[in-house]
């Protein structure tokens, strides 16, 4: 009988259960969101202090060097370097990649470009223009070798790519600051970066000062640095203290704006501020001119070509335009001046990103730069020590080259025995076992010593220098200098301190063309030439009739007031013809449903009307007061429940001007407009006594009343009759505002209307 197996103790233990971590889920979405927050701020969005790049472009100037782009060589694809980027160090998308190298590569983007671009690379109309890559070539720029002239001398840490099959830098040592120079923009999570460009020369200058001198201030910095350097040739328009400010704390704004000049009495825009668009500027005026708010200009070009990339022409209508109002207008309303946000904000040598002030940016770059001085140096200090040593054994060999080929012809291990006979080390004797045959020569033994001397005279030098801070210093600071002769020019964005550009007021803009505003009853307006103009004799929709009219020019205010006492504002120069029947009020400003349109107004923002109900009550105000440009209106005149609003009456004269008010019970009331309150909104005063607690419908209320002058007369209309009033016969009606007033005459009491006769 098969025996019975005997059970171990590993059968007795239960099988191991497999431990997993738990976490709640608002734990891991807070884990996860910051790693993907801090892989954004540290791998996408902001640059480095040290070569003031962001990773990309960085892999993409690392990958073209890679590739043997450098300044002098052939252009190739920029398909194949994109491929390299994104195949041996970023692997994201190619469009993305592709873009910040374009970018790179636009001389309108970049102060100090670092690709040399052959193709269409886009335009400063429209950057985003560029050819597909497939089709532009690219090779790096020499200033871009700037930033990897030093990358094999032991410079930088080098860190795997994202595989692990590559190596790549973590930074470039760059021999300049390009944080500074080429600036940069990102948006991160939770932060973002604005760094506007600056000049080369400008900014070393500054490093030298500060170099020599660790307590130069911000305000001495700046004598250097005047101010960003931006790749277009506006004006840089913010005040010194302004950019001083910004300076100081890192934040803050500027401002650009298109530089111009006059050509036999047109206007040539010759700069555009940065990142500006030709096209959209050409737009924007364009549609100020469609829209007849630019009737000083009468024609607009585009003249640019290659030798002018920038040459917009403005022809004015006549060669009275102030051409300096004109533009500070066009400053103020379009894209020919703009604002742009600051805000310092990298990576520093820590590795954790900040808001840097100018000082504190350049010390540490300054840092950075000596340490890359130091480890270069360093890196070929020990290169030369080795060289050395090697040297060395040389000489011995060459001292006893006959017994060194009697060891190395008879011995079948012959490096330790050299080793141990001339006290040589394993470098040195490896060296000697490789020497080729033709290098035994007298001649070649000469050269080894001449060599070794050479080679000694750079070792005393190097260690002098790294041993002394200030010879350090000093070998930085004339390679600064150096650089800052081959790769310098002048400054492109001149500093310009210029008065805030303010929009022209809406009277300057509109041409002063006279003009009748025509109202009618069921509030259609339309307006005709001149003031010659009947508007009772017009032509009206059937069932609509003429109802009140206002004289003006186009460039005066023109309002018109509804039955709850609500104003309105409406564009007089752009209003239908009257050959037709208008267009609604209503179809240019919102009023609340139901409402009447009473009456309309003209004139300048100080010219005064009298506004008032039938209730008898009512104030004077300036069209100024009234004005508003919210399309619901301005609440002005206060009307009760059953109160009509009455068409308002022009006031030329508050002191002089006299008011004729008659009421349904044929009783008529003349004072002076000067008895009257000037408000800017209310219910007003009494304007003749009405003897009712409360006024309501059905009871007296005032039919019409009219303004008028001194020695004018006043026509009252009772059906078809006509009762003409002379000065002479006021006397009998003159009183006090809110009197009763006296009956007109039996048989005219029953009024229609009250017009003045000007004398």
């Amino acid at each position: 009988m098969p025996r019975k197996r005997k059970s171990s103790s590993a059968d007795t233990n239960p099988p191991s259960v497999i431990e997993l971590e738990k976490l709640s889920i608002a734990q891991f979405t807070e884990n996860a969101y910051l790693n993907y927050s801090m892989y954004v701020i540290l791998d996408r969005a902001l640059p480095n202090i040290g070569d003031g790049l962001k990773p990309v472009q960085r892999r993409i100037v690392y990958a073209m060097s890679d590739l043997g782009l450098h300044a002098g060589a052939k252009f190739k694809k920029s398909a194949r370097t994109v491929g390299d980027v994104l195949g041996k160090f970023h692997p994201h998308g190619d469009s993305a990649c592709y873009e910040a190298m374009v970018l790179m590569a636009q001389p309108f983007s970049y102060r100090y470009p670092l690709i040399d671009g052959q193709g269409n690379w886009g335009s400063q109309d429209d950057p985003k223009s560029f050819a597909a890559m497939r089709y532009t070539e690219s090779r790096m720029t020499r200033y871009a070798q700037l930033l990897l002239a030093e990358l094999e001398q032991g410079t930088t840490d080098w860190t795997p790519n994202f595989d692990g099959t590559l190596k790549e830098p973590r930074l470039l040592p760059a021999r300049l600051p390009n944080v500074l120079l080429n600036g940069g923009s990102g948006i991160a999570v939770g932060m973002a970066t604005d760094i506007p460009p600056h000049n080369i020369r400008e900014v070393v200058s500054a490093c030298v000062r500060l170099l020599e001198d660790k307590k130069t201030t911000i305000d001495q910095l700046c004598e250097h640095i005047k101010g960003p350097d931006y790749p277009t040739e506006a004006e840089l328009i913010s005040a010194p203290e302004e950019i001083r400010q910004i300076y100081e704390t890192g934040n803050g704004s500027l401002k650009l704006r298109a530089a111009w000049q006059k050509e036999g009495g047109e206007i040539v825009i010759n700069a555009l501020p940065y990142q500006v668009s030709g096209a959209k500027v050409q737009e924007q005026i364009a549609a100020q001119m469609v829209a007849k708010k630019l009737p000083m200009v009468s024609d607009l070009r585009d003249e640019s070509d290659h030798e002018s990339p920038v040459r917009l022409v403005i022809e004015p209508r006549s060669n009275r335009i102030d051409l300096d109002a004109l533009m500070n207008h066009l400053f103020a309303t379009t894209d020919l001046e703009r604002s742009y946000r600051v805000n310092m904000n990298m990576i520093g040598l820590d590795g954790r990103p900040r808001v840097f002030d100018l000082k504190s940016l350049l010390l540490e770059w300054l840092s950075y730069r000596t340490e890359t001085v130091r480890k270069r140096l360093q890196y070929r200090y020990d290169k030369i020590l080795q060289q050395l040593h090697i040297l060395e054994g040389y000489l011995i060999a060459f001292l006893n080259i006959d017994e060194v080929i009697h060891i190395i012809r008879t011995e079948d291990k012959p490096k330790p025995v050299l080793m141990k006979r001339f006290q040589l080390s394993d470098i040195q004797a490896e060296a000697i076992l490789e020497l080729k045959l033709r290098r035994l020569a007298k001649l070649e033994e000469m050269k080894i010593r001449h060599e070794h001397e050479e080679l000694e005279k750079e070792r005393q030098l190097l260690e002098k220098i790294l041993k002394s801070k200030t010879r350090l210093k000093n070998l930085v600071r004339d390679e600064l200098i150096a650089d800052a002769e081959e790769f310098g020019d002048a400054r492109r964005s001149p500093i310009v301190v210029r008065d805030a550009a303010r929009a022209m007021d809406h009277n300057d803009l509109v041409p002063a063309e006279p003009i009748t505003v025509i109202l009618s009853e069921k509030g259609w307006i339309r307006a005709a030439k001149g003031h010659d103009v009947d508007p009772a004799q017009l032509n009206f929709k059937s069932g609509d009739q003429f109802m009140h009219s206002a004289r003006g020019k186009t460039n005066e205010l023109l309002l018109s007031i509804d039955s709850n006492g609500r104003t309105y504002s409406l564009p007089s120069h752009s209003l239908p013809s009257a050959r037709s029947f208008g267009e609604p009020v209503s179809s240019i400003v919102n009023p609340q449903a139901g409402t009447r349109f009473c009456g309309v107004m003209m004139g300048r923002e100080h010219s005064e009307y009298l506004l008032c109900t039938n209730a008898g009550y009512g104030f004077v105000a300036k069209l100024g007061d009234l004005f508003t440009r919210n399309k619901a209106g301005k609440a002005s005149l206060k009307a009760g429940n059953g109160v009509d609003v009455m068409i308002p009456r022009r006031v030329h004269d508050f002191d002089d001007d006299w008011v004729a008010v008659i009421t349904s019970e044929g009783r008529l009331l003349i004072f002076t407009v000067g008895e009257l309150s000037q408000l800017s909104k209310g219910k007003g005063v009494k304007l003749i006594n009405i003897p009712s607690a409360k006024f309501k419908a059905g009871e007296e209320y005032v039919v019409d009343l009219a303004v008028f002058r001194e020695g004018d007369h006043l026509r009252i209309s009772s059906g078809k009759r006509h009762l003409n009033l002379k000065p002479a016969d006021f006397d009998n009606y003159v009183g006090q505002r809110a009197q009763r007033g006296k009956f007109l005459p039996r048989g005219f009491r029953q009024v229609n209307a009250i017009e003045a006769i000007e004398k």
